[in-house]
């Protein structure tokens, strides 16, 4: 078994990942926080995951409450540094107030995932929880804030050589179906 945290740290940090705000509110006052260990679980029934640290006081909020989501676009970065614990000049924007038993979703993300409880895991230092997606909505257009080897990164644009061919306009970043047999 491995004990050496740091290695741990800069392996597991050369995974590349998405950047999200996790979002719930606690006795009328909404909380988030900034959250890179996020991922779909199911589709049918429509479940995602968030890993968060046990001690961390959203950790605490998020036991049994509904929570949301935010997908953050690049253009959102000061959303992520001010929910891992910066200070920030001004206050978050909030979207519309969700309906209710939903929570709170912040305004401008590039996607949100309203979910209600659907089971809590132990992680070991983390809980491991699970929601059942309620509400799902996107913005078209907007590119992701990614984190990598400990730094807020923006996803370059795909760099293109040579040409293509007539009636093949797939986006250069699509993945292809793989041949199931």
């Amino acid at each position: 078994m491995i004990t050496d945290e740091r290695l741990l740290r800069a392996c597991l940090g050369h995974f590349a990942t998405g950047v999200t705000v996790v979002t719930c509110e606690v006795d009328g006052v909404p909380h988030g926080a900034t959250v890179n260990a996020f991922t779909a679980v199911s589709l049918d029934p429509a479940l995602v995951l968030v890993s968060l640290h046990r001690r961390s006081r959203a950790g605490r909020h998020l036991a049994g409450r509904p929570f949301t989501v935010n997908v953050l676009g690049e253009d959102q970065r000061d959303l992520a540094e001010r929910f891992a614990g910066r200070r920030a000049e001004e206050p978050p924007r909030w979207a519309a107030r969700p309906p209710a038993g939903l929570a709170p979703r912040l305004a401008g993300s590039l996607a949100t995932l309203s979910c209600t409880p659907w089971a809590a895991y132990d992680g070991g230092d983390h809980v491991l929880f699970v929601g059942r997606v309620e509400e799902a909505e996107y913005r078209e257009g907007g590119r992701p804030l990614v984190f990598y080897e400990g730094e807020f990164r923006e996803l370059q644009a795909p760099h293109r050589t040579g040409t293509i061919a007539s009636g093949s306009a797939r986006r250069p970043w699509a993945v292809e179906p793989s041949d199931r047999r």
